[in-house]
């Protein structure tokens, strides 16, 4: 039998909130073990709090596409379609942060004391991307 992990001891070794892993479970990401009525983790669920972790704030995946990478290949879905969209929206938001950057790096070369009187803005043209 694995050794099983309380639901405390889970939350703290991945810095999680308790209320997050009960989310993950009434979300039907994770299925934890009862002992004594608490909820305990064997390793194949602390390696799928992991995956779920790392592919949320890493990833960037939503709980509804997490959800489509654990339930693998179906009929309705294949993983692949959701990591290929995932990936387009990335490299969308890659290119707005890129966009600010660049126009917030404009900002900083204007020489005058309110920002709102930059020359370059008030003269309507485009800024430089």
């Amino acid at each position: 039998m694995d050794k099983l992990c309380s639901i405390r001891t889970a939350a703290a070794h991945f810095d999680l909130p308790i209320s997050t892993l009960h989310y993950w479970e009434r979300r039907g990401l994770i299925t934890p073990q009862r002992r004594g009525g608490q909820r305990c983790y064997d390793a194949t669920q602390l390696y799928r709090i992991a995956l779920i972790k790392q592919w949320r704030f890493v990833g960037r995946l939503s709980l509804e596409e997490i959800g489509v990478l654990l339930a693998g290949r179906t009929a309705a879905h294949d993983w692949h379609d959701t990591v290929v969209e995932r990936i387009a929206l990335v490299d969308k938001e890659i290119q707005e942060l890129e966009a600010a950057g660049a126009y917030l790096r404009h900002l900083l070369t204007c020489r005058q004391d309110v920002p709102e009187q930059c020359a370059h803005f008030r003269s309507g043209h485009p800024i430089p991307l």
